[in-house]
């Protein structure tokens, strides 16, 4: 289980990278937003959903 946590962990942490780049960038470039902005949502809707299941998950561990 903890290994499980570890890579959820892994994972959260990446995706926060990437958007903590991306987000910036995308505001900044003239009609990025209009194309990008599905994938922004989806992208936070993801992050939203993994600290949920890694807090939840985390619980498990003794």
């Amino acid at each position: 289980m903890i290994m499980i946590v570890q890579l959820l962990v892994l994972i959260l942490v990446t995706l926060s990278t990437i958007l903590v780049i991306g987000i910036p960038v995308t505001l900044a470039s003239p009609g990025q937003w209009e194309k990008s902005k599905n994938l922004v949502y989806t992208s936070i809707s993801i992050w939203v959903g993994l600290i949920i299941i890694t807090g939840i998950a985390n619980t498990f561990i003794a």
